[in-house]
């Protein structure tokens, strides 16, 4: 079983970490998180670190013990540095700009896709083929790589499509004569 909630959550200078009852603030350079956490653990700030504990031994309150540093973990890096997403795109005639608050994207189909940029995340495309999501609220920085992902996932014989730098593509072999 995992004992990742053992370990607290050190607080790194230029971040001021504020946890009254079940609710964590984390302010940075990069802006301001918080986040309401379940009854089920204890939350308490000594110095410069987060302390999570669980308030029972029920099998819920020892889920959320490990969850809920983790989430903490997340907010304080990123009003500390930031999260970013780096995002692929193969294919001929495939190609993405940021124009004001909306990504247009060409991806093949009849029209052009207009995705609206939310507040919080900022995209850049440094080429044409690639696109840079980032923010400090990691889960909407994945879940903003996940929808433009969506609208052309990579198709697996020529590998056209949207995918994430760092992923393989498993290939297939076509038709045979």
């Amino acid at each position: 079983m995992s004992r990742v909630g053992k370990n607290p959550v050190k607080v790194p200078s230029g971040v001021t970490v504020n946890v009254s009852g079940q609710e964590v603030t984390a302010k940075g350079k990069l802006g301001q998180l918080s986040m309401a956490f379940a009854p089920d653990v204890a939350l308490s700030l000594d110095g410069d670190k987060v302390w999570v504990k669980p308030r029972d031994e029920s099998k819920r309150a020892r889920m959320m013990w490990g969850t809920a540093r983790n989430q903490i973990n997340n907010m304080v890096k990123g009003v500390a540095t930031g999260y970013t997403v780096n995002l692929e795109i193969n294919g001929v005639g495939y190609r993405a700009a940021v124009q004001g608050k909306k990504l247009n994207m060409q991806l093949g189909y009849s029209h052009d896709i207009n995705y609206a940029i939310p507040d919080g995340i900022t995209i850049k495309c440094e080429k044409p083929t690639a696109i840079s999501i980032s923010g400090a609220d990691r889960q909407k920085v994945g879940q903003v790589a996940a929808e433009i992902r969506g609208y052309r996932k990579p198709e697996p014989y020529k590998g056209k499509g949207i995918k994430y730098d760092n992923e393989t593509i498993l290939r297939k072999e076509g038709k045979k004569k």
